[in-house]
């Protein structure tokens, strides 16, 4: 932006810039001249810039009308070129005051850069070869009262650039594309799970009570029942209820919300896809995800060999490990030469690895693997077998009830998803329940959280053996788009306000 752009001066008790001023000003005419650019309610245009460029030996010569936000402008005199840009792209046109009319032309000299224009014309190349339009008639749609960014520097303050999305894709086209792939993404998930007989469902999102779960809920609250009221942190127990239902193959894509940190892997408001399947096990899900993730690859990437931040990632290759194996693998520690808890806390002290007072086996043993292990996966890898004591929901192994059927994959040294062989047992859920509430009121005596006894309920008439996954959709988007950040894959993240 030039100095005079940046030079604030009083006007009617706004604090604005001469460029806006000036701009005002102009729109201030139009409306004089009746030419209001606001009261314009349609165009149709018949082709998009990218369409034209692709096409061009089939468009050559034909009559096109176009619409978008003009980008540049090269001042010849009596003629110029624009740069229009649409959804699809971008393109020149050549407009000419012989083609358009003089009085066109004079109006069309006073539009700005980032005004919404259409033009009619014909496809032709400019002498230097580049494919352009060739204008007859032009037309302003909607006035932009706002300067663009400085051309060659574009919007680059990523604080501003998450702010302002709209002004971001106006300015970096190849943002658009991140969120075109979320969108085939997402449809690809769909189609997949579609494909393997699961039925999408909408569950609630505003819920009556605090489940005993560690994260922590949004609250907010119903005036017409006099109640409070919390936004989900998972769908897990509604679609649970479903299968009790005997809708045996369910899922849902849906928002979720968790009144927690932020950072470049987490925002409290997130999308998840969570499914279960009755009949089947950890395995099932297991399966599901060595399918799923190298069908998105291709469908978005076009390989299921990908880059994700210098590294190549092969997600047609997946390797399985149990947890106990994961550990010894990568640190030498084997958890089966452990007699007794003090043998494991005397090994995680050798390794060391501080562990809480009294840790159990299972609790070295995950502690080790986040100390040894995690930073370790960079290509995809299904850990599973995972301890009881960090499993509250997931059933005990019935030949090493020490450990229970869950299993966590990992991509690029993250955690990308969760997955279970479902507890069907309302007697033990109960039980889980009950001391996870216990735990929460402990941590915080203002706690509201309670036992969900309508799930216990449901689980009383009876669950089928079922596999349950849960995973993360940003995080998935992040790695099929080469993104660093969460709030690059979120149109409109979270932001702390900025002061007035």
């Amino acid at each position: 932006m030039s100095d005079m752009e940046n030079e604030v001066v009083e006007n009617g008790g706004e604090e604005l810039s001469d460029v806006i001023r000036i701009r005002r000003e102009k729109l201030d005419a139009l409306r004089a001249a009746g030419l209001d650019p606001y009261q314009k309610v349609r165009y149709d245009f018949d082709a998009y810039t990218a369409d034209i460029v692709s096409n061009f030996e089939e468009m050559e010569g034909k009559r096109v009308r176009i619409a978008g936000r003009m980008m540049s402008r090269r001042d010849m005199g009596k003629a110029n070129f624009i740069d229009i840009a649409d959804g699809k792209g971008r393109i020149q046109c050549y407009v000419r005051v012989n083609d358009v009319g003089e009085e066109s032309f004079e109006q069309f000299k006073k539009w700005d850069i980032g005004d919404i224009i259409g033009v009619e014309g014909e496809v032709f190349r400019t002498r230097r070869g580049e494919i352009s339009v060739h204008a007859f008639g032009i037309e302003l749609l909607s006035k932009s009262l706002l300067p663009l960014p400085e051309k060659f520097h574009g919007l680059r303050d990523t604080d501003m650039r998450y702010r302002q999305r709209y002004v971001d894709l106006i300015m970096n086209p190849e943002v658009k594309d991140t969120f075109v792939k979320r969108s085939k993404i997402l449809a690809g998930i769909r189609e997949f799970l579609d494909g393997k007989g699961f039925l999408e469902v909408d569950t609630p999102i505003l819920t009556t009570h605090e489940i005993g779960a560690a994260a922590r809920p949004f609250k907010t609250y119903h005036n017409t029942l006099d109640l409070p009221m919390f936004l989900r942190i998972e769908t897990e127990l509604y679609l649970k209820r479903l299968i009790v239902g005997g809708m045996d193959r369910v899922y849902e894509v849906g928002r979720i919300f968790r009144n927690e940190g932020m950072d470049t892997r987490h925002n409290p408001e997130f999308t998840s896809v969570e499914l279960y399947q009755a009949f089947t096990d950890y395995h099932g899900m297991m399966d599901i995800v060595t399918e799923l993730y190298p069908a998105l690859a291709n469908k978005v990437c076009g390989s299921t060999v990908i880059n994700y931040q210098g590294t190549e990632i092969d997600l047609g290759n997946w390797e399985r490990l149990t947890m106990a194996e994961s550990v010894k693998k990568y640190s030498g520690i084997d958890y089966y030469a452990w007699t007794s808890d003090e043998d494991a806390r005397a090994a995680a002290a050798a390794a060391g690895v501080k562990v809480p007072d009294g840790a159990t086996k299972g609790t070295v043993l995950a502690e080790l693997f986040d100390a040894f292990v995690e930073d370790k996966l960079v290509q995809p890898t299904i850990i599973y077998d995972y301890p009881v004591e960090n499993s509250p929901l997931a059933k005990r192994k019935a030949d090493e009830p020490a450990f229970t059927e869950r299993f966590e994959y990992f991509i690029c040294c993250s955690e990308m998803g969760n997955a279970f062989s479902e507890l069907n047992d309302p007697i033990d859920q109960r039980e889980r329940f009950e001391r996870q509430v216990a735990a929460k009121h402990k941590e915080d005596p203002n706690s509201t959280a309670k036992v969900d006894d309508d799930f216990i309920t449901a689980l009383e008439y009876g669950m089928p053996p079922t596999g349950g996954l849960g995973f993360g959709v940003d995080r998935l988007v992040m790695l099929l788009t080469d993104s660093p950040s969460i709030r690059d894959v979120l149109l409109f993240p979270t932001m702390k306000p900025l002061d007035d």
